[in-house]
């Protein structure tokens, strides 16, 4: 099969595939640093699996293979001092806003030493001095989160945008019509990112949707909509980064839907039992590090060699963070009650001020 009637049958299969093609505001720095942070998004994340296999995670987990390019693409958009929201399937988004693996994977086995000491695990990690302001399991609660940070930058004068990252079953929640409508109502600095794999755990998006296009619905509330090839995150990039200077200039929020295809199970333990696996197959030849790795090397952005040598500094970084997790402690008993609220001085209903 040629080159060409191999593409034509993947956009048969995928119509919003799009060629990678890097804008030429980012120098090939960059895209190598992109490359670097979706590769340790997926090693993360298959190591995430075996781990947890062996019982050295707890509870439960949702991996963001394959969906690489979306958080990186996205959060390469913003600022350091931007903010992000993310959901139960929130690995790729801590990784993609500077997060350290060890701390992480520390979290995910319950240690003292991780993210939130231990308490939050795998759907719960807030990195907040990264502007990563939490992981949820509820789905689409996020999305309030985000409105509650779009509204204190708008208020305090601060040139922050917030990334409200959602899948499309948080599309039918809701909080998620509300928080769209409240952060247009305001004109809120805000950007909803959908991450449309077209699974809401076992049910296909269309089933649960009349209408199966995500954007069309920013019609409704006044702002733009724009939907994107997730396994590119060049086209990611791009469509945020439109809409991160919408909202920084004062026009508002903006809906970016990242359509990809969820080609691994909805959580580790997962057999996709409701769906033909033999149709899933051909998405995998979609994988976005795949992708972007043939891209690097038939722009000459760097040799086999250079992304090799990514590849094996992931590696050592990953197997770290791994021996770090397990060597930290587990949690004394006597801290169970603390963080339950932010430390700091709290003012009483009475006007006074307690701790």
């Amino acid at each position: 099969m040629t080159e060409e009637s191999k593409q034509g049958r993947l956009r048969e299969l995928f119509p919003e595939l799009t060629p990678l093609e890097a804008p030429p505001n980012l120098s090939t720095a960059t895209q190598l640093e992109m490359y670097e942070s979706m590769v340790k998004i997926r090693k993360f994340d298959t190591a995430v699996k075996d781990l947890w296999q062996k019982h050295l995670i707890y509870g439960i987990a949702h991996s963001y293979v394959g969906a690489e390019a979306v958080a990186i693409g996205a959060c390469t958009a913003l600022r350091q001092s931007d903010r992000i929201t993310s959901t139960h399937r929130g690995h790729g988004h801590v990784i993609a806003k500077g997060g350290d693996m060890k701390l992480m994977m520390a979290e995910l086995m319950g240690k003292a030493t991780g993210y939130c000491r231990g308490k939050g695990g795998s759907m719960h990690i807030a990195a907040v001095e990264k502007g990563m302001l939490g992981a949820t399991g509820i789905v689409g609660s996020g999305m309030p989160i985000a409105v509650g940070s779009g509204l204190s930058a708008q208020v305090l004068g601060q040139d922050i945008a917030t990334l409200c990252f959602h899948g499309d079953g948080a599309t039918n929640q809701g909080v998620w019509h509300e928080s769209v409508n409240l952060s247009a109502a305001w004109n809120l600095p805000v950007v909803f990112v959908c991450e449309n794999n077209q699974y809401a755990i076992s049910c296909p998006f269309d089933r649960a949707s009349r209408n199966p296009d995500i954007a069309e619905r920013a019609v409704g509330y006044g702002i733009p909509g724009v939907t994107v090839d997730g396994f590119n995150p060049f086209a990611v990039y791009g469509a945020v980064s439109e809409a991160v200077e919408r909202a920084r200039s004062g026009g508002g929020p903006t809906l970016v839907v990242a359509k990809y295809f969820r080609y691994v199970g909805h959580f580790v333990a997962d057999d996709q039992s409701y769906r033909d696996l033999d149709a899933v197959e051909p998405w995998k030849e979609l994988e976005p590090v795949g992708r972007m790795r043939e891209y690097l090397l038939s722009t000459e952005a760097a040799t086999e060699e250079e992304l090799a040598a990514i590849e094996e500094k992931v590696d050592a970084e990953l197997a770290a963070a791994i021996e770090f997790g397990k060597a930290s402690p587990e949690p004394d008993s006597d801290q169970l009650y603390e963080d339950l609220y932010a430390p700091g001085t709290i003012l009483s209903p009475a006007g006074g001020e307690t701790r």
